[in-house]
Formats: C-alpha cells, structure tokens, sequence
C-alpha cells in the first residue's frame, strides 16, 4: 500500500472517530469545540493549513514537463554522435608550441604584468626557486585556443563549424610552471556535449603538457559553443 493510500485511510479513520467522540460530548463541552474551531478556522495561518493539506503528497505521480527538443543540423548531428562515442577519452593532441622570452614579455606589457619572475631573467636566476623566468599562467590560458587548434584556419579542430565561442572555464589550476625556452601542448579529451540552438555545448577537459615535465602546465575545464 502507498504511503499516500495509508494516509487516506487513517485520516477516514480519524475522521469517524471523531464524530463518535462528538456524539458522547456533554452539550456545554460541543459547544466549547465548536467555539474552538471557529476561532481556528478564523486565524491567519488556517488558509495556509487548507492549502498545505490540498498539495500532492511526495510519492504522488506529478505531471513531467516536457523539455523541447532541439533540432540538429546534419553537422551538428555528426559531432556530436561522434563526440559521444569518445566521452572521456582523448581526441585532440596539439603540436607543440615554443614560450620564449619574447612572447612572455609581450604578454606581460599586454596585461600590464610585469613582475620580476616573469620579465627579469637576471634576478629570476639569482632569486628565483625555479632559477629562471616563468610565464604567466593566464598566457597558459591565453593559448589554450591556438594549443587546441579552435582558431586554426588550416587545421580546424570543428571543420564544419562556422564560428566556435568561448564560453568560459569552470575549473584551472597549474601543477607546474612553464619556465621560459619551455615547449607546450595540450591534449584535450570531452566531459560533456549538449545540443544547443544552432550547434552543440562542449565541455572539454584541456591538459596543457610541458616537454619533459612530468608535471602539467594546465588543467582547464573549458566550456565552448560550435555553431553550425
């Protein structure tokens, strides 16, 4: 029996009681319940007691609101099946890219981070525990479109896609530090994929590798859109 059946019953059952302890009421203590009640019936938080008594008990089967189906396009439908057959696994591995120098210092003029570990090879050998200069973690992040090959005319990872957006990150950290004359890559791999009006949602996790560090660069949890 449900719990909503057994909670019927016993309120029937409460309910028959309770005009059988009416009928053996003396008239003057009827009267006292009676009394009783209206003034019950009369205060504010009895509407509230009706409304609450009238909702669906949890078990009760409520109606399931419909979610619209969004309509793929013939590309969109091929990513996103071929995507699905290799969630979690690896499907993209960048070349490798130089962070040099020069490329530091410009990023560093560029956001107007200019501290020392970064742009001052001298003091970053003399001071520095990594006896060198580093790159900024935000050109790291800066570089996760070129090291994945979104942006790439000539080698696009989405070839049928008219334009992919950035939609954010949900989770980064960096393991390691990219010292400068360091070669990176990312490899990236999918957490999720949802189709969207006009093109897919694709969370990815991106692992930004340093040659011979076994250590990582970067993990990010990126969120794209690829619109087709």
């Amino acid at each position: 029996m449900k719990v909503v059946e057994i909670l019927k019953h016993k309120r029937e059952s409460l309910t028959r009681h309770n005009f059988e302890i009416l009928d053996k009421m003396s008239p003057a203590l009827k009267e006292y319940w009676h009394d009783f009640i209206s003034k019950a019936q009369a205060h504010q938080l009895f509407p509230w007691i009706k409304e609450f008594d009238s909702k669906p008990a949890v078990n009760e089967e409520l109606p399931v609101e419909e979610v619209a189906r969004v309509e793929m396009s013939a590309q969109a439908q091929s990513v996103y099946d071929e995507l699905q057959m290799n969630l979690g696994e690896v499907y993209h591995v960048g070349d490798w890219l130089d962070i040099d120098q020069t490329m530091i210092d410009q990023f560093g003029v560029v956001t107007h981070d200019n501290q020392w570990i970064h742009t001052d090879p001298e003091r970053a050998e003399k001071e520095s525990p990594f006896k060198t200069t580093i790159a900024h973690g935000f050109l790291t992040l800066a570089l996760l479109p070129k090291l994945t090959d979104s942006v790439n005319p000539d080698n696009p990872q989405f070839a049928t896609a008219k334009v992919v957006v950035n939609m954010g990150l949900n989770k980064v950290r960096f393991p390691y530090p990219v010292k400068s004359g360091s070669r990176v890559r990312a490899e990236s791999s999918v957490v999720s994929v949802e189709p969207v009006k006009k093109g897919l949602e694709i969370v990815r996790k991106i692992t930004v590798k340093i040659d011979g560090v076994r250590r990582p660069a970067c993990i990010a949890e990126s969120v794209i859109r690829v619109q087709f």
